[in-house]
């Protein structure tokens, strides 16, 4: 929310795509906005834009489940019959790990995520005649998880290789391998704009943070037990909660393949759910140390926004009745309701504290930060709260005027008898340029620190201070503008395709 209000505020000012977190560390700011997916801050700002604060956590979620519960029955309304797909989006919308998020958890980006991932089965597994059809819309659902959260996307782009790989292999078509391929590249591809600079500059942060104690994979398995009383407790929790699915899949799934009319989409869904299940245990640790970026997902339980896409099918699927199915989704509820009062409470925010979080944002006087994003070599806990904006460091006396002062642009004039420095309060970063007197400066790091230091002479000194456009934030703009046009090419040249093979099947029809 911290972040909803700064993003809004920063609109205000004219600045349409935030890069900077002027606020966080009590005005220190860090560089939040680079490395935190775009998607999900900037529909927190829109909505507080013309609704209460104390209304916009909700409407969020009720936007989320909502766009959750349309993407499940489509998914499940292609194979499964009506009623049946009407539960299984039931059951998406409310299923035990959404609880979990909203009242846990708070993750929001996250919990939008889970929109797409009905949607990615449904992009690799509808059938289409005509060849690169499935390539636009698995380019544009990858593009979207990483747009929303890094850990969903992770996610998405595991799912999808390893459900291009069961397609292909069922189907026998390397065609079908090459444009699962090509989709997923396009997808990332096209948030360049977004990953370019998350990846080039993650050198620029403590990026290490966020694979520090307690964050790392070996201490988030199902029933891990670390040194933290309170991490445990919460483990334990979602832990329950995951086993409760894990036991649900299994029988569900047992249940659906004996009936009959089992599809092909069915036991691919029951494999990936399985693999989802192994994936929670600490037997598969090995992967998560070795496979590309898996471990920026952090905690292996994550995986239950996945699992609970072949979940709602089965449970959908195994039995004909409402009441069966009404009675399964009771028992993992009581799960939910056992471990709310017999391990750990959720919390939330009243109205009282978002009102003073405001407050904190609209006085200036900021909000705590993220340690990851801070600048490398910066050290948080050494900042001073309530510092002056600048402070002159030097011998003899000094004048200093603030001129401007928004999260893109700082100046400021100053009037000294000698030679100093000026402690400015911001960490330093390199997407920061200084000109003192129209001059391109250098500017120096507190050691200790890590925030700004700008030398100046003896007499007047103009300083500006600006958050400067970098080559690799113009790099990911290209790569996403070229990403576009090749998916505009291939989608015109499917649509074609199309025209020609139904004029080609109407010559052959008789009057």
């Amino acid at each position: 929310m911290n972040s909803w209000m700064e993003v809004l505020s920063q609109w205000r000012l004219g600045i349409l795509h935030p890069q900077w977190s002027a606020l966080a560390h009590f005005g220190y700011g860090e560089a939040r906005f680079v490395f935190y997916p775009p998607a999900s801050w900037t529909l927190g700002a829109l909505l507080g834009s013309f609704l209460p604060w104390t209304l916009v956590t909700g409407t969020y979620v009720w936007i989320a489940l909502t766009a959750s519960g349309f993407s499940m029955f489509l998914l499940a309304h292609e194979w499964l019959e009506r009623t049946e797909a009407i539960y299984a989006a039931l059951f998406y919308v409310a299923n035990p790990y959404f609880l979990v998020i909203i009242y846990w958890r708070s993750a929001f980006a996250e919990l939008l995520a889970g929109a797409l991932i009905p949607l990615l089965v449904l992009a690799i597994f509808r059938r289409r005649e005509s060849p690169y059809a499935g390539i636009l819309p698995l380019a544009l659902i990858v593009a979207a998880a990483w747009l929303i959260n890094v850990p969903s996307a992770v996610m998405v782009t595991y799912s999808a290789a390893f459900l291009v790989l069961a397609l292909a292999i069922s189907r026998r078509s390397l065609r079908a391998l090459a444009e699962g391929a090509v989709g997923i590249l396009l997808g990332a591809l096209l948030s360049g704009f977004y990953l370019v600079p998350a990846l080039y500059e993650q050198k620029w942060i403590s990026i290490s943070q966020v694979l520090s104690e307690g964050y790392r994979a070996q201490d988030n398995f199902l029933f891990a037990v670390t040194t933290d009383p309170d991490h445990n407790l919460f483990n334990l929790l979602i832990s329950i909660v995951a086993l409760s699915e894990v036991i649900a899949l299994c029988a569900t799934v047992l249940l659906a393949l004996r009936r009959k009319s089992r599809t092909r989409i069915l036991t691919v869904l029951a494999i990936w759910g399985g693999v989802l299940c192994v994936c929670m245990f600490s037997a598969t640790n090995i992967f998560w140390r070795y496979l590309p970026e898996l471990r920026f997902m952090q905690f292996p339980w994550r995986w239950l926004l996945c699992l609970n896409v072949p979940l709602a099918i089965f449970v959908a699927r195994a039995g004909r009745r409402w009441m069966p199915r009404v009675a399964l989704y009771l028992l993992l509820l009581a799960v939910v309701v056992y471990v709310w009062h017999s391990v750990q409470a959720p919390w939330w925010d009243s109205g009282a504290d978002i009102a003073a979080m405001l407050n904190s944002q609209t006085s200036g006087v900021g909000y705590e930060g993220t340690d990851e994003y801070v600048p490398a070599r910066a050290d948080a806990s050494a900042i001073r709260s309530g510092a002056p904006e600048v402070k002159y460091e030097g011998a003899g006396a000094s004048q200093i005027a603030v001129n401007t002062w928004n999260p893109e642009m700082k100046s400021f004039t100053v009037t000294t008898d000698g030679p100093g420095t000026m402690a400015v309060r911001l960490f330093n970063f390199p997407a920061w340029k200084v000109r003192v007197n129209e001059a391109v400066m250098p500017s120096e790091t507190d050691s200790t620190t890590g925030q700004m230091m700008i030398p100046v002479q003896a007499g007047t000194s103009r300083v500006e201070i600006r958050f400067s456009k970098t080559r690799d934030r113009t790099l990911g703009e290209i790569i996403s503008a070229i990403a576009l046009i090749f998916l505009l090419l291939v989608s015109a040249k499917q649509r074609k395709m199309s025209r020609k093979e139904i004029g080609e099947n109407q010559s052959y029809v008789r009057p």
